[in-house]
């Protein structure tokens, strides 16, 4: 294995070692894969937080060396670039020249390819769908020695089977993407404080025309706390005559250790929800900020999954139609409170109709919640099946880039078209996950 890079997944559950790992490092070199003992998968920065990073007993193709840009229009915001370019670096470069990508996930530290594998989405999903619907083309090495250029109009079913993927169609050496165009680096938001579930959905339908929406709600309040939370909206900053601050880089500060597996529990989670839903003292506050913090706030600490402890955490987040009743959704609400086991990291967001052309693409219209729950065994994975029952009775889904237990029966409740995208699987290249959930 090369260096001491670590070929875990973010949620360091389950644990898995592969058998080898080779890095690609150059598009006009590529190695015969057709030579390598499968199964084969492409790994980038293991941010995903489950085992559709892992491949347990197989061998890893490193991503991240290939890394160049190779052509970018300062006017018409088309990049192309390697797979192995980071969202982080895309925007050191881009964002100077008045572009940003059109969709981010939580973290600027993820690969290109593993954005278009997992079909990433964002605060913007209402109004811009998933990663996948702003790319334009991308080349997918086959391990037969085939490299395909995939696009809404060349090998189209390849480019349907790749975004959302999982890694599991090839290898995507670089890809070409429409990016956005924005007036400044910064962020026009207001923050809002809402008491309950209804008022959640209230503003949200109320924010369809701002691009970017997401709430945060405290999982753990209960009585006339129950459903309370923060309302986060914005667009980028256009101020009449151009932007005059000066922008500073922020250092992300290390977590050198791993934290007692104690550290995040339901006493210090409590008080961190409490004062953070505490720490505007107005019902709606109003700024301008870098985009940095309102789109990557987690991203101040590198190696945060340190603060679970060693046994790590798994996140847990689903999709479920709120249209027509929003009981579920309070009743998942209803039995993590009651469990006490929620950390303070929460999405809470409604997705929009905007399609992707990914076959197994997670975002639908409905509404999500993503948390993490420090692993604790069979204690945990009781409560998520707990939920599941809630998630999948009401024609919900869950996210297989967040995922580390889902079942079989599952996965295909949630992707009834998985056999379709079966097809188009690479015959050397399988995953952890793959197997956990088409064997079972």
């Amino acid at each position: 294995m090369s260096g001491t890079k670590r070929y875990t997944s973010w949620g360091r559950y389950p644990e898995a070692t592969p058998r080898d790992v080779k890095e690609i490092a150059w598009r006009t070199d590529l190695p015969e894969l057709c030579k390598i003992d499968p199964p084969l998968l492409p790994f980038g920065y293991g941010r995903s937080y489950g085992d559709s990073c892992l491949n347990d007993g197989g061998v890893l193709l490193d991503m991240t060396p290939l890394n160049q840009f190779i052509a970018f229009d300062r006017e018409t915001g088309v990049l192309r670039c390697e797979a192995g370019v980071s969202i982080e670096h895309i925007l050191e470069v881009v964002v100077p020249h008045g572009w940003f990508v059109p969709v981010s996930p939580g973290t600027k530290y993820v690969t290109v390819g593993g954005a278009i594998a997992n079909d990433v989405h964002g605060k913007n999903h209402h109004s811009a769908g998933t990663f996948g619907c702003h790319i334009i083309q991308f080349e997918l090495l086959r391990s037969n020695g085939d490299r395909l250029t995939c696009s809404p109009e060349e090998n189209t079913d390849y480019y349907e089977a790749t975004i959302g993927g999982l890694g599991l169609t090839g290898v995507i050496i670089w890809v070409e993407m429409q990016l956005k165009s924005i007036p400044t680096p910064l962020i026009d938001m207001e923050s809002i404080r809402f008491e309950n579930v209804d008022e959640f959905f209230a503003l949200s339908e109320e924010s369809e025309e701002i691009p970017y929406t997401v709430g945060w709600v405290d999982c753990l309040a209960s009585g006339k706390n129950f459903g309370r939370g923060l309302f986060t909206r914005g667009d980028f900053d256009d101020p009449p005559f151009g932007m005059k601050r000066k922008l500073k880089k922020v250092t992300p500060l290390p977590v050198p250790f791993d934290f007692p597996s104690f550290t995040v529990n339901s006493l210090t989670t409590r008080i961190f929800n409490e004062l953070y839903y505490r720490k505007q003292f107005k019902k709606r506050i109003r700024a301008v900020t870098h985009y940095n913090p309102f789109f990557y706030p987690l991203d101040v600490a590198t190696d945060w999954y340190r603060l679970y402890g060693k046994k790590g955490f798994l996140q847990y987040q689903f999709v479920m139609p709120y249209k027509e009743t929003r009981e579920p959704i309070k009743e998942v609400l209803r039995r993590i409170v009651k469990s006490g086991e929620a950390s303070p990291l929460i999405v809470f967001k409604t997705f929009g109709d905007v399609e992707s052309p990914g076959m197994l693409s997670f975002p639908r219209p409905g509404v999500t919640l993503a948390l993490d729950f420090r692993f604790k065994g069979k204690k945990t994975l009781d409560l998520l099946d707990e939920l599941d029952q809630i998630v999948f009775d009401n024609g919900g889904a869950l996210y297989p880039a967040k995922d580390a237990r889902m079942s079989g029966e599952h996965f295909r409740m949630s992707y009834p078209n998985w056999e379709a995208f079966a097809q188009y699987i690479d015959p050397k290249f399988s995953s952890s996950f793959w197997r956990r959930v088409t064997e079972s």
